[in-house]
């Protein structure tokens, strides 16, 4: 999925949690969403701060994963299942 898919999608799912009151419903299913925006925002101002060293291979982290030596197609199946997983959790909490 690309930056505009993703970006209606997550707007999407954003605006109905805000519709429906519900913002802890937001940050339970888009938990990679905001571990992925974290992990840049902690490499910059890591990088930034230490004059040029790094916390992470590469910013974002599904980057870092990929350098580490998993396949694309292993970080986004376990991205998806810990998505899927967490979606689970949020709805039976509601």
């Amino acid at each position: 999925m690309g930056d505009t898919g993703s970006l209606a999608l997550g707007g999407f799912v954003a605006g109905t949690a805000y519709m429906l009151q519900m913002p802890l419903f937001i940050l339970i299913v888009g938990f990679i969403y905001l571990i992925e925006v974290l992990s840049v925002i902690i490499q910059v101002t890591y990088f930034k701060k230490t004059g040029g060293k790094r916390i992470f291979r590469m910013a974002p982290i599904h980057h870092h994963f990929e350098l580490g030596g998993w396949s694309e197609t292993k970080v986004v199946a376990v991205f998806s299942i810990t998505t899927a997983i967490l979606c689970m959790i949020a709805l039976l909490a509601l």
